[in-house]
């Protein structure tokens, strides 16, 4: 009995004496490495008892030009300094200008030349193919009396000078008149453009980043100023918009906001539907159907309408137009609210855009609204392009065409739905939670991400993932080192976009709720997070302490893992050995039995020792009774030694080869074919991050041991995972074998 104990004892440490040497600080906490506490940002992640953030309303008058494609718009920016500074100067983004003729995205871009061929984009963006011209025209910047204000442009930021600091606590109002020609989005891609119909000659336009937006000043960073090159997205403040968009009198707009002159630009047919609408939650009402837009296609007006909305507390503002629009509506039920989801598509969107799309809304606002907060905004759109995935408050643009008789395949099909839940899911992860993707995208596309998949799981049946899983990632996680970054990478120096932003973030928290934390434990502390930051501005270090906070459980050591490094996960059944309680002479109690050699013979090329040479014997003695004796000396030493004889005892080791710990998963399949799963947490690596044993005790003899039999850890190899080792056939010899 004694040594039994003492072979726990021993193996601990002589591990932890081992690990001095490849002691990589996994288990230490963050440290430096998060930003201190403060007034602003607490320790436990919620926003402090001082925290501030700016405020910035709009009220704006936009054209669009279907003619020659233009926007023209005069706005008047209300900027409330909620900061304890006070501000010399503002800077306001101009993003438009990542198209103007000296930006410097595409100078920035690496590229090379192949023998036979040129880039159709280099061609056209730099060396004059086309005679497309990008950028702002900036007609005027001015204060509320009509004064011109000094202004200074650097690439996508625009300087204000102010006659006086704005004083902490006061507003200052100014405007700016500005126009720019909307790009052809099929040509020259851009998350906003339009796309041209030949076959009818109509355009549908796409329209966003569409006016000088202010850029954000908060307790991190100062101002926000960092340029815009086009792969990290932006960082907005909150405020309230009343925007008059005027397009050709027969186009149809989906816009952020609440509609506010229905009566003037809807029929009366479209009015009742709308209202139907409302009430309607099984299926969606269709406002103006296919008939009507396809009547729509003709007319071609040439009057104009004016279409006013208002959005109260959002950080953004977009809208799309055309003629061609096809508009249905559903009611959803979210807590207290009934919002309206809604769809606008083309009718070569249809017969998948109508069956579809705005289903895909209302199943993403009822499970994003039970991970994180109830969706606050009057409406949720969808809005079709052929070409696009981009998200704003209450409204998106998603991709997903049929082909041209009206067939579509299962991927085209789910590849649509994924987007759309993915870009309507973007409400709550920018738009509410409103963290700064132009330094943090993994902030909003993995968290989101990880949300879809949550969404596409729960919702959908037999959806098929394409990023969340853990097996998804293992192609990433075990490639070249040379091309991997760590997610907490600033956006424009990331590489591998779609692995490093959208799913290694979505895995490492689909990891985290199923394996590491436990669903239960996961979703409260997720929802805290959202329910702490929404319309604030969290920060990497607000999630992670908040995740802790609300779950009692340290995860720096997953943080610095997922988050901060590049390792894989690649964990070994290194070795196992079997154990028996030795019998004693004259002990009639004792039955030992022989293991049968030749049982279990493996296709060992590791080495690795399977069960065919038997168990081992231990004795009980009296080695541990500086630790046991006080116990020892209260029991029968004959009575433990009977409940022990018929135990097996496995001493399983596992090498970590690829540097990411993570928790143990084990499986055990008994002569009787039966199973036990045994979970290990991480901090079994907390004294040896390269090798740890386990001892294993049961009543019936072992004959498999598998690591991780689900694959919920993303194991990039799981040929080593076995003991004793699979048999390791090639894929040619299955199929010599009809497999």
């Amino acid at each position: 009995m004694k040594r039994l104990f003492t072979l726990f004892l021993i193996g601990a440490s002589i591990v932890g004496a081992q690990a001095q040497e490849d002691w990589g600080r996994k288990f230490e906490q963050l440290g430096t490495e998060v930003p201190t506490p403060n007034s602003y940002r607490t320790g436990s992640g919620a926003p402090g008892k001082d925290y501030w953030q700016q405020k910035v309303d709009y009220t704006m008058k936009v054209t669009l030009n279907d003619d020659n494609q233009s926007i023209t718009g005069s706005e008047t920016i209300t900027y409330t300094n909620n900061a304890p500074d006070a501000l010399k100067y503002l800077w306001v983004q101009l993003d438009q200008n990542v198209r103007e003729p000296e930006s410097n995205t595409p100078k920035a871009a690496s590229r090379s030349l192949s023998r036979d061929s040129i880039p159709a984009k280099f061609a056209v963006g730099m060396m004059g193919g086309s005679d497309y011209v990008g950028g702002y025209k900036i007609a005027k910047v001015a204060d509320s009396n009509g004064k011109s204000l000094p202004y200074v442009i650097n690439k996508t930021m625009m300087r204000v000078d102010l006659p006086a600091p704005v004083k902490p606590g006061s507003s200052y109002t100014f405007s700016i008149d500005w126009s720019y020609n909307v790009n052809d989005r099929m040509q020259y891609g851009g998350r906003s453009g339009y796309e041209f119909f030949p076959e009818d000659g109509n355009y549908v336009y796409t329209i966003a980043q569409f006016f000088p937006r202010m850029a954000v000043y908060d307790d991190v960073n100062g101002w926000q100023n960092k340029q815009f090159l086009g792969s990290g997205e932006f960082a907005l403040e909150f405020g309230d918009y009343k925007v008059d968009i005027t397009v050709p009198e027969d186009h149809i707009i989906s816009s952020t906001g609440w509609l506010q002159n229905m009566e003037e630009v809807l029929t009366k047919d479209q009015k009742s539907r709308f209202e139907s609408a409302k009430s309607s939650f099984d299926k969606p009402v269709f406002v103006v159907t296919e008939e009507e837009a396809i009547e729509n296609e003709k007319t071609k007006s040439k009057g104009t309408k004016t279409w006013t909305f208002h959005a109260d507390n959002v950080r953004d503002f977009a809208f799309a137009s055309s003629r061609k629009f096809i508009w249905d509506a559903q009611a959803v039920k979210v807590g207290g609210r009934t919002p309206l989801a809604m769809s606008f598509y083309p009718k070569e969107g249809n017969p998948l855009w109508a069956k579809e799309s705005t289903k895909a809304v209302v199943n993403t606002l009822i499970t994003y609204s039970k991970y994180t907060i109830d969706y606050p905004y009057p409406v949720a759109q969808s809005v079709h392009g052929a070409s696009i995935g981009m998200e704003y408050p209450m409204i998106c643009f998603n991709f997903g065409r049929p082909n041209k008789d009206g067939t579509y395949s299962d991927r085209t099909k789910y590849r649509m739905i994924g987007v759309i839940i993915h870009e309507v899911g973007h409400n709550f992860f920018p738009m509410i939670i409103n963290s700064d993707e132009r330094q943090w995208t993994w902030m909003d596309e993995g968290l989101n991400t990880f949300v879809q998949y949550r969404t596409q799981e729960e919702q959908y049946e037999n959806f098929p993932q394409r990023r969340g899983t853990p097996e998804s990632i293992v192609p990433y996680m075990k490639g070249d080192k040379k091309y991997i970054r760590p997610i907490m990478t600033n956006s424009e120096q990331v590489l591998q976009f779609g692995n490093n932003a959208y799913a290694k973030p979505a895995t490492a928290l689909n990891i985290l709720r199923e394996t590491v934390m436990g669903p239960e434990l996961f979703d409260k502390a997720f929802k805290e997070y959202a329910t702490r930051w929404a319309f604030k501005r969290p920060m990497p270090a607000d999630f992670f302490r908040t995740m802790e906070d609300a779950s009692a459980v340290d995860l720096d050591w997953y943080w610095k893992g997922w988050f901060y490094g590049v390792d894989h996960v690649d964990i070994t059944v290194s070795d196992v050995q079997w154990f028996r309680l030795k019998r004693i002479e004259g002990d009639k109690d004792s039955q030992i039995v022989t293991a049968k050699k030749g049982d279990l013979k493996s296709n060992n090329t590791e080495g690795v020792k399977d069960f065919s040479d038997g168990y081992k014997e231990i004795t009980l003695t009296d080695t541990d009774a500086r630790y046991y004796g006080e116990y020892l000396n209260r029991v029968d030493d004959n009575e433990i030694r009977k409940k022990l004889y018929n135990k097996h005892f496995y001493q399983v080791s596992f090498d970590n080869k690829g540097g990411l710990v993570m928790p143990l998963i084990v499986e055990f399949t008994f002569k009787d074919g039966s199973k036990a799963v045994e979970r290990i947490p991480a901090e079994i690596w907390r004294k040896s991050e390269g090798n740890v044993s386990k001892i294993f005790g049961f009543e019936k003899e072992v004959v498999k041991i598998v690591l991780d039999p689900n694959k919920e850890t993303a194991d990039t190899d799981l040929s080593n995972n076995y003991f004793p080792r699979a048999e390791d056939t090639s894929n040619f010899d299955k199929f010599k074998k009809g497999k």
